[in-house]
């Protein structure tokens, strides 16, 4: 269990009875992978649209997907700042002020990780969604975690105006579910957002890997149960 950002349950009966879920590198897969996917199908490499992104943030005076994900510019308007970004780079596959749909097109959600909303599901907790995310992306995204059932709740950045890290956004989602903080466990893959949880009550599981979120979520909510789908204990690629 990570003592950084897994707060020990005072009783297994009360441990949580919401489960809020990241999607994008804990429902989706790891975010390298799904940059060396979007190379293989645009050939803007992972290091050319990292640099875009860093560039398209100088020149919007912040950063570039924050905006994105606040809904305080379009899909269309982030697209362009990456064409500016990304000048002397072929882009003649690359589709950018559609970026959703290419970045998307072909990528599976994680298998484990819908398994345990899943179990956690069964075995009488709630489960949430809780993600920086995009509001023209949500037609892709969602559809990819169909297999797991309607999430109970889902607070998305860009529909209530605040991101993770931010504070407000924890008391958005207890309010949504009408959940009290302590009853409510993050799984998150970014630590600052997970660390920004247990400072507003959570509890909070940083996914690093599959293996090891499972074994911390089911020594955390004392259900075995969770570890029968624990892969070997190796990173996923």
């Amino acid at each position: 269990m990570s003592a950084n950002f897994t707060a020990e349950a005072e009783s297994r009966n009360t441990a949580s009875d919401m489960v809020w879920f990241d999607f994008g590198g804990v429902l989706s897969p790891p975010l390298d992978s799904i940059f060396v996917e979007y190379g293989r199908k645009t050939g803007v490499t992972p290091a050319q649209l990292q640099q875009a992104l860093r560039d398209s943030s100088a020149i919007l005076g912040g950063n570039a997907l924050s905006a994105l994900e606040l809904s305080e510019i379009t899909e269309v308007e982030f697209g362009r700042l990456l064409r500016r970004a990304l000048t002397g780079v072929d882009l003649s596959a690359a589709r950018l002020e559609t970026f959703g749909a290419q970045w998307f097109e072909g990528v599976q959600a994680n298998p484990l990780m819908i398994g345990a909303a899943r179990t956690l599901r069964a075995l009488g907790h709630r489960i949430g969604v809780l993600s920086n995310n995009v509001v023209e992306w949500e037609p892709y995204w969602r559809p990819m975690i169909s297999e797991m059932g309607e999430p109970d709740c889902v607070i998305d950045s860009c529909r209530v105006g605040c991101r993770k890290p931010d504070p407000r956004i924890f008391g958005i989602a207890e309010r949504t579910a009408s959940v009290r903080p302590g009853n409510c466990v993050l799984i998150d893959d970014v630590a600052e957002n997970c660390t920004a949880a247990v400072t507003a009550g959570w509890q909070a599981v940083h996914f690093r890997t599959d293996q090891q979120t499972l074994t911390e979520l089911s020594q955390l909510l004392g259900h075995s149960e969770l570890l029968a789908a624990a892969p070997s204990p190796v990173a996923r690629l």
